[in-house]
């Protein structure tokens, strides 16, 4: 197959936009005999005309070849195996051209070594399936990715069925670009996604949570869960929460889910508050049922106590969240009800707690204030109290670095030492 190359003239993707540590390693790969390309979703998102977050390269180099040539380099994997070239802090992923899938069986390993165009061929997307050579400042393209982009179009790489039960994750992948560039997804991909959404609980459950958690800090969560709940996959992962979202049309928790997006385009939030903004609306709902059956013993102890079970039900039973994870998450909805009492009974010189989660209590809680504008006063004597004790903040707590003992050594020769 000849692929389609398109030239400056036609993509006018800038040199000064490519990052120079990801042009390194493919200028380092090529001195060394092999050939090396940029892929993937920075090509798309140059076309994009958006800022990539990753730089990625493909390479005909195998693993063991690309490790030998950059000092502190990582091979990781063994599902996918790869290579992190760092930089710092930066990493700069290494993959080498596969080949394979030829099957509709689910893929537990993936380290056939192909060419470029069979490397393509099994990616997932067509958007996703472009590469992209800084020295001659080309595009080239097996799978038709760059029209689909122009026409803002989202289509699998072969036989949308297949593709989605190889790797089932790929459905929420294609809810994923869907939510975050605003694209129309091609019939015959919509209508297997449709059919397949059941299979998504083949998937490591993993490698499915950190996708929704990337979401939720993506500054796009709301279009994300909107279309995760329309296209019946939050009914299979969160079943809870997508029942909360049928029963609800005037959907608090998407409105959240906005007022975090705002948030998140102007600085990174720490996942737990954003985990909280999405359970919110439901935890409220099922806890004020609960108090209504034994008003007199709901404490904020009480309160904190159902706020621990109710993320993991929530998340679950599919996905769990890492223990330190659900418990800021469950601290931060606590102190809602610490900010604004159950009972709405008048506040008396608040004092907040000295906890590293109250600030961003705080935050969610304002979030609320643009959706309530009668929250406010709540928020506004907190915010007070909190500015006059100086809280400390919202950061992990540093855990203790434990001290290894060195090995004590015996005298005795017969010990050895």
């Amino acid at each position: 197959m000849q692929p389609k190359v398109y030239f400056i003239d036609d993509h006018q993707i800038s040199l000064d936009k490519i990052d120079e540590h990801a042009h390194y390693v493919i200028s380092t790969l090529r001195r060394a005999g092999h050939k090396a390309y940029l892929v993937g979703g920075g090509v798309r998102d140059l076309l994009l005309k958006q800022r990539p977050k990753d730089f990625d390269v493909s390479t005909s180099a195998k693993p063991e070849e690309v490790k030998a040539l950059f000092r502190g380099s990582l091979l990781i994997g063994r599902r996918f195996r790869l290579v992190h070239v760092r930089f710092g802090k930066k990493i700069i992923e290494v993959s080498t051209f596969r080949a394979g899938e030829a099957t509709s069986d689910l893929i537990v390993r993936d380290n056939i070594w192909g060419n470029e165009e069979e490397d393509v061929l099994r990616r997932d997307f067509t958007i996703n399936g472009l590469f992209y050579d800084p020295d001659a400042q080309t595009v080239i393209d097996y799978v038709g990715g760059y029209l689909d982009l122009e026409k803002r179009i989202l289509r699998t790489i072969g036989e949308p069925k297949m593709r989605f039960s190889q790797d089932p994750v790929r459905m929420i992948r294609l809810v994923k670009f869907c939510a975050r560039f605003d694209l129309n997804i091609d019939h015959d991909t919509l209508a297997a996604l449709l059919s397949c959404k059941g299979e998504i609980l083949k998937s490591a459950s993993a490698r499915v949570l950190e996708e929704v958690l990337r979401m939720l800090e993506s500054g796009s969560a709301k279009p994300f869960f909107h279309l995760m709940h329309e296209y019946g996959l939050l009914q299979s992962l969160m079943p809870d929460l997508a029942d909360y979202f049928t029963s609800n049309p005037d959907n608090e928790a998407l409105a959240l889910l906005c007022e975090a997006d705002a948030a998140v385009r102007k600085e990174s939030l720490d996942r737990s508050i954003l985990i909280a903004a999405l359970l919110f609306p439901l935890f409220r709902h099922r806890l004020l049922l609960r108090a209504q059956q034994n008003p007199r013993h709901f404490h904020l102890g009480t309160v904190q106590e159902e706020a621990l079970s109710a993320v993991d039900e929530l998340f679950g039973p599919f996905l769990l969240l890492p223990r330190r994870l659900s418990s800021m998450a469950a601290a931060i909805l606590t102190s809602q009800f610490r900010i604004q009492p159950l009972d709405d009974r008048p506040l008396k010189n608040p004092r907040p707690p000295r906890e590293y989660t109250f600030p961003l209590a705080l935050k969610l809680f304002k979030f609320r204030t643009a959706i309530q504008p009668d929250l406010l006063p709540f928020y506004a004597i907190w915010a007070e109290a909190s500015y006059d004790q100086n809280l400390p903040p919202p950061e992990y707590e540093q855990r203790r670095k434990r001290r290894r003992r060195r090995p004590r050594y015996d005298s005795n020769p017969m010990h050895g030492t």
